[in-house]
């Protein structure tokens, strides 16, 4: 060690390099001789995987990560889930969340249809079978339509405006499944209240039960096609607001155009009629109330009611695809 002064007059030490050689003890290493390295390893036999082949335990922790960019390991994307699976998740959900207002809700739905036909009992003629037919068909379709037209479309409206929709899209379903499981879950809470207006009014009409098993395929496809209606209602609209006026004047228009028997409308009403899905369903429950049912018109009826149903769904599903793109 050498002491060597700097510019400013103060020292530093200097320590030169020693050979090895020179230092008692310490001999050079032989360059032809091999390198024991302290931190390796011995060589894994046929019995011990080694570390770049991991044991069947590691591996199935691993199948959830993929090699990256300069060896990183990132998460893996999670495979879609199954279309039942997703439905009958969605569905619970929603259906749990509509349970805190099933009770005003099923009241409300009932009520109103069970006031109309106590209204119109009063001014309808009494042996008219026919026409107390569709009185009763069309309150009891009124009940599908008020959840499905006017809950369901408000109900996207407000998830869309809130920005709910967002989360199911970010998750590994179809978005088929979320419109049909939370057009199903409204769709449940109809039914009670069509099996209470329908009998009612048949007992109120005086008409005959006997056909009133029909309410069952009447209800599942209205609702379906109704659901998809104002599942689209709701998606489509730019406002909540605008959903819940949209889904207020079609349940208004469905009141109207479902009880009045068609023969009493005028011919523009009657074209009106015919265009709404609805009706091809009141008079196929209304078929019901008959002695005699032309059961060649009554599938034929459910035939458009699921056409519409089928095609307003999958309207839904690509106006939930575009909300999640927008």
């Amino acid at each position: 060690m050498t002491v060597v002064p700097d510019a400013r007059g103060t020292t530093m030490n200097t320590v030169r390099s020693v050979p090895v050689a020179n230092l008692p003890g310490l001999t050079a290493p032989d360059a032809t001789a091999p390198r024991t390295d302290p931190l390796s390893r011995a060589e894994p036999s046929a019995d011990q995987p080694s570390a770049d082949q991991p044991s069947a335990d590691q591996s199935s922790g691993d199948q959830a990560l993929s090699t990256g960019p300069a060896g990183l390991m990132l998460p893996r994307i999670p495979a879609a889930t199954g279309f039942g699976t997703a439905f009958g998740a969605v569905y619970r959900g929603q259906l749990a969340r509509s349970k805190v207002g099933r009770i005003p809700l099923l009241f409300v739905a009932s009520f109103q249809s069970i006031g109309i036909l106590v209204l119109l009992r009063g001014i309808l003629d009494v042996g008219d079978n026919a026409a107390a037919g569709q009185v009763v068909a069309g309150s009891t379709v009124l009940v599908v339509a008020f959840v499905a037209l006017n809950l369901l479309a408000q109900r996207f409206g407000a998830l869309r405006a809130a920005g709910a929709l967002d989360y199911y899209l970010t998750l590994p379903i179809p978005p088929a499944a979320v419109v049909l499981g939370t057009a199903a879950s409204y769709a449940t809470f109809a039914a009670p209240g069509t099996l209470v207006t329908a009998v009612f009014g048949s007992l109120l009409y005086g008409l005959s039960l006997s056909g009133l098993w029909l309410l069952a395929p009447v209800v599942l496809l209205s609702g379906v096609c109704l659901s998809g209606i104002g599942a689209a209602v709701g998606l489509l609209a730019p406002r909540p607001e605008l959903a819940t006026i949209a889904g207020q004047l079609g349940m208004s228009i469905v009141l109207f155009l479902g009880v009045i028997p068609a023969d009493r409308l005028p011919e523009v009403g009657r074209l009106a009629r015919d265009a709404l899905p609805s009706t091809y369903a009141v008079d196929a429950l209304a078929a019901a109330f008959q002695r005699d049912i032309n059961w060649t018109t009554v599938v034929a009826d459910l035939a458009v009611c699921a056409a519409v149903g089928v095609g307003a769904l999958a309207i839904a599903v690509l106006a939930l695809r575009r909300v999640g793109t927008s």
